[in-house]
């Protein structure tokens, strides 16, 4: 049984500009407010792990990380997933996985969540193949 699917109280919700991370309900109704700035929260995922305020180098990692779409789950999804997903630590893997998109043509979010940055994984969207294509056709 999936456990993050019935327990909200593991949602992690954070304000980059104030580098404050709180956790709260599940409940779409409510709107999550930061007190410091009055800003919107953002869901940052069920297994985030907020760096300390003072750390703004790991800050930044984190606000790229968001502002990509991504959040920090251990497993894709609702974690029923056997496959553990990738978040870069560090200002340098930020950077490595920013010249490999480029290089790639990759959008950045897909680098971000790759383990090794110039390796394709098996999770990453593939484009289809043309016989893929051929037989959709006929």
């Amino acid at each position: 049984m999936c456990y993050h699917a019935f327990n909200g109280a593991f949602r992690h919700y954070v304000c980059v500009a104030c580098r404050l991370a709180f956790q709260g309900s599940a409940w779409p109704i409510r709107k999550h407010i930061c007190p410091g700035c009055r800003g919107q929260l953002v869901f940052a995922g069920y297994d985030f792990a907020a760096p300390r305020r003072r750390d703004t180098k790991a800050w930044s990692v984190v606000a790229t990380v968001l502002a990509e779409g991504l959040t920090y789950d251990h497993r894709p999804g609702c974690g029923c997933s056997r496959l553990p997903s990738f978040r870069p630590r560090t200002r340098a893997q930020v950077s490595v996985r920013r010249r490999a998109a480029e290089r790639l043509g990759l959008p950045l979010a897909v680098t971000l969540a790759r383990r090794d940055a110039f390796t394709s994984e098996s999770r990453d969207e593939q484009p289809p193949s043309p016989s893929a294509a051929k037989r959709d056709t006929t």
